[in-house]
């Protein structure tokens, strides 16, 4: 299975679980027929279409790609806990910033010094809890480099925890999308797959996707900050570090 079918799946499954919360969500009274009836025209509408496209993608020579994490379900995720806990060492003499504002001032840096001040402006902000002027800092470093692994991998978590919190499958299938995209070009940087391990250790019925991931995490020589991370993970899926 491609990466392509893989996200269409994995939006299917979200959507129908979507369904599943709305109907709920009807019979204890808290949303509307007319509102009920508005998200299950949407959501059956846009499963039509993955459906298709899945079946689209039927002939394509197949490619081999690492197995992650299926969205079965949504989760609520503590974001700014994990998103901090997860994030890159942070410069203590950085101070938070205001949204559309930037430390950098009016010096014109090259493309190269732009990437490292961005990241370190997103690091902050984080560490902060200004989620959406950290996801700016990195929509930016992505403009310049659309490769670049920490702004792909951290945007994509922070995007999963969002649509994890809301109950937002297009954020969630984007986040993990973003983050499987890090995995793949750089599939020796333990960063991305820690992100994959502790995404499918959120769901029930992943434990052997979680564990194969935290085993690979473990082969990649993480540092002792991702290793901290892990280590209560690892410890529930008795996992040896």
């Amino acid at each position: 299975m491609n990466r392509e079918e893989q996200v269409l799946r994995d939006e299917v499954s979200l959507r129908e679980a979507s369904l599943q919360d709305a109907k709920r969500e009807l019979d204890a009274g808290e949303l509307s027929s007319a509102d009920y009836e508005q998200i299950v025209a949407r959501e059956e509408k846009a499963i039509a279409i993955a459906i298709e496209k899945i079946s689209a993608l039927k002939d394509a020579t197949p490619k081999v790609v690492v197995r992650r994490a299926r969205n079965k379900r949504l989760l609520v995720v503590a974001i700014v806990a994990f998103s901090a806990a997860i994030a890159i060492i942070l410069w203590s003499a950085l101070s938070p910033r205001q949204q559309g504002t930037s430390i950098t001032g009016s010096v014109q840096l090259g493309n190269s010094a732009q990437v490292k001040q961005l990241l370190l402006e997103a690091e902050a902000d984080v560490a902060n809890g200004q989620v959406a002027t950290a996801l700016d800092a990195y929509s930016q470093v992505l403009a310049i480099d659309p490769k670049n692994v920490t702004a792909l991998t951290q945007s994509g978590w922070l995007d999963f925890s969002a649509g994890s919190s809301s109950k937002n499958a297009e954020l969630v299938i984007k986040g993990t999308r973003l983050i499987s995209e890090a995995a793949d070009l750089a599939p020796n940087n333990p960063g991305p797959v820690l992100y994959e391990a502790i995404i499918a250790s959120s769901y029930s019925g992943e434990k052997k996707i979680a564990t194969q991931l935290f085993k690979q995490f473990l082969s990649l020589k993480p540092s002792q900050g991702q290793l901290a991370i892990a280590i209560p993970f690892l410890n529930k899926l008795g996992i040896k570090p």
